[in-house]
């Protein structure tokens, strides 16, 4: 009994052995036909999936998971490297974009798959219809790839090329179509390495020559591509004009370029050659309006996506370069094509016509530019003008200023270091920013006064001598002048330049009337013109704080700060009827001026403000007679800006303006000219400004 209950328990035992065994072989079973379902549903993929698949790859640029969908043994012989250099070479090198891929048939018996792909590249879009063909074995669907797959007719001796047709540049021209920006000429000086005699010493004089360190030429001689018998460019100068040289007495610059370039020469190894470059004919002297161009870094590459941009672009970084970037810039022509293996076109796969850039057409006068920057080149200084009844500004002059020429043709690290530490700027675009106007902001004030109703024309202020204050309320402080005079009236106070008189015109207007008429004028908003000028204002908060920052606003000091071209559109309206011309720069055929700021004041409060300038230049005691002419009518306002660090400050500085403008519509070549030259205290004060500007209006006029 003992032994059959022993041998029932043991079978006991074997039982459930079995069927834990029994359990596990059918839970082994079911894993292998999952993994045999799963792999089944991979390798079941139909051609038009296995298709899809491999075009996504070419997006995602996984060529090695493409040729694991190709069906190798029955496709044309390539290898997986030869297959992914040439994929890639291809569909990276036209740039390829947007891959659409549209099945259009499957043709079971033929196992093939007809479709229609369109692609975006350097040249374009190019869709074509194709079709693929597949191979069936126990691992699934395979493609049975040949180069067609690539392009319908693209054979395996085939090329598919890339042309880059770069576009010109267009150029910057004044009124009369006078060059300011296009196309020139530069001396390209170059190295070839294997006729250098005594290496180390002729790279030493050659960079003492082109002012480069020996370092960054011997950087330019090892780089890769460079053989014995390469040109290596490391410099471009200035190319020679032999006319200059001919000339009676030529320009000490062009001789000593042409003895800088007979030394290089006189190397062994040496080469000077003819290259177009990007020119500025007119140099400094419009060099912050018309600006400069340079190679594309990463970050405009960055900032200008889409724009077709390459590492071997330029782009525009300043003034009217980088104004008129997108219309100069112009469209690069591209041509995707296949070559055959006797170097022919077989096929036109994409043409993107070149489009070259527009031309810029100025309202700038380049003579009178020239002769501005010539007279104030050596001052802290600018210039602006314009025609007053049809707002085209004929001229946009800072000084000192810069050669734009030195950025194209390579400037060193040390030059640059030394403009932008130079204490006197050349760098700063002074027409662009805003200046205490001093006695030039007085007209404005008169017609704010007249437009208010709060200053009467003929009111006599009285003759209080050369100081004045208000009251003791002023502490120390007082108003001074230059001169007396009677009767103490708008037109006088005007044509001698009283500071009192205004400065109690100032305070009959009040703080709040001012700067309402002078946000009326345009104070506190942008001036509506192609490149942006600072804002002027009336204060350094919203409002005029005290009665005697009121009493020296009236004068045009406190806390005004004007633009000089705001400036000067003000002034437009003492010439339209009191309407304020809007300045524009882009030259049109039919010039009509279009109004800014309609009735800035009345046409009768205008006519008297216009009276009392021309006094200013007519009357021999008007501060501005120096300008006067017998031939033609002028008018316009001296003024002097004390630069102060506090009331008390004895040793500031000075800044002289000078305003003026024909004052007869028919005048054969109207024009409104501002000057502003800082530091004048010692040199003359605003009549050192007047001097300059009568020899310009000698020439222009």
């Amino acid at each position: 009994m003992r032994q059959g209950k022993t041998d029932n328990k043991k079978g006991k035992k074997r039982g459930s052995h079995t069927g834990t065994f029994i359990l596990a072989i059918c839970l082994t079973g079911m894993l292998i036909a999952a993994i045999l379902l799963l792999k089944s549903h991979f390798t079941r993929k139909n051609p038009e999936d296995i298709l899809s698949q491999y075009m996504n790859c070419i997006v995602l640029k996984q060529y090695e998971e493409m040729y694991s969908l190709v069906d190798v043994e029955g496709s044309e012989t390539i290898s997986l490297e030869d297959f992914t250099a040439r994929n890639s070479a291809i569909y990276e090198g036209i740039e390829t974009k947007n891959l659409k891929v549209d099945i259009t048939e499957y043709d079971r018996k033929k196992l093939a798959v007809k479709y229609h792909t369109s692609l975006d590249t350097a040249a374009g879009n190019i869709s074509f219809d194709n079709e693929a063909y597949f191979s069936k074995g126990k691992a699934g669907y395979r493609i049975l790839w040949e180069n067609g797959l690539i392009f319908p007719k693209l054979e395996a001796s085939d090329t598919v090329r890339v042309e880059r047709i770069t576009a010109e540049r267009g150029s910057i021209l004044d009124r009369n179509d006078q060059v300011l920006a296009g196309k020139g000429t530069a001396s390209s000086v170059g190295i070839i390495p294997g006729k250098l005699e005594n290496r180390d010493n002729a790279i030493a004089e050659i960079a003492g020559l082109v002012e480069m360190n020996p370092e960054s030429i011997e950087r330019e001689l090892e780089a890769q591509w460079v053989t014995d018998d390469t040109f290596v460019p490391i410099k471009t100068l200035p190319k020679i004009n032999e006319l200059d040289l001919m000339s009676p007495e030529p320009a000490k610059e062009t001789v000593a370029e042409q003895e800088r370039q007979e030394k290089l020469l006189a190397i062994p190894g040496i080469m000077i050659s003819d290259t177009e470059i990007r020119q500025y004919p007119l140099g400094e002297a419009a060099a912050h309006l018309v600006g400069y161009i340079q190679n594309v870094t990463a970050e405009d590459l960055e900032n200008h996506p889409g724009e077709d941009y390459t590492d071997n672009s330029v782009i525009g970084k300043s003034g009217m370069e980088g104004l008129y970037e997108k219309e100069l810039k112009g469209q690069d022509g591209c041509s995707i094509y296949i070559m055959n293996a006797e170097g022919e076109r077989k096929a036109e796969l994409a043409d993107e016509v070149v489009q070259n850039g527009q031309n810029i057409k100025l309202t700038i006068d380049a003579d009178l530019q020239s002769a501005l920057y010539e007279q104030f080149k050596m001052d802290k200084s600018c210039s602006v003008a314009m025609n007053p009844y049809t707002g085209e500004v004929l001229a946009l002059m800072s000084a000192p200023s810069f050669d734009n020429n030195d950025f194209i043709r390579g400037m060193p690290d040390e030059e640059w270091t030394a403009l932008n530490e130079d204490e006197n700027q050349p760098l700063y675009n002074r027409f662009r920013q805003i200046w205490c106007p001093g006695s030039t902001f007085k007209p404005i004030v008169a017609g704010i006064g007249l437009q208010t109703g709060t200053v009467d024309p003929n009111e006599d202020f009285g003759d209080v001598g050369l100081a004045w204050q208000k009251d003791s309320s002023w502490g120390d402080y007082q108003v001074t002048t230059l001169h007396e005079y009677e009767p103490v009236i708008m037109k006088n106070a005007i044509m001698y330049s009283d500071n009192i008189y205004f400065a109690k015109a100032a305070l009959k207007i009040g703080a709040d009337n001012l700067a309402k008429s002078l946000h009326t004028l345009g104070f506190d908003q942008e001036l509506p013109f192609e490149t942006q000028m600072t804002e002027s204002q009336y204060s350094n908060t919203d409002q005029i704080e005290t009665e005697i920052q009121l009493a020296d606003s009236g004068y045009g000091q406190g806390q005004i700060l004007v633009n000089p071209l705001h400036l000067a559109s003000i002034y437009t309206a003492f010439l339209n009827e009191g309407n304020m011309i809007k300045p524009y720069l882009q030259y049109k055929e039919d010039a009509a001026g279009e109004v800014w700021i309609t009735d800035a004041f009345t046409a009768e409060n205008a006519g008297m403000v216009m009276e009392a300038v021309k006094s200013v230049v007519n009357d021999p005691n008007g501060t501005g007679y120096a300008a006067h002419r017998d031939d033609i009518v002028l008018a316009g306002k001296t003024g002097t800006a004390e630069i102060k660090a506090t009331k008390e400050d004895t040793t500031g500085t000075e800044i002289g303006w000078f305003s003026v403008f024909t004052a007869e519509k028919d005048a054969p070549n109207p024009i409104l000219l501002i000057s502003m030259v800082e530091n004048v205290k010692e040199i003359g004060g605003c009549g050192y400004v007047i001097r300059k500007d009568v020899t310009v209006l000698d020439g222009y006029l």
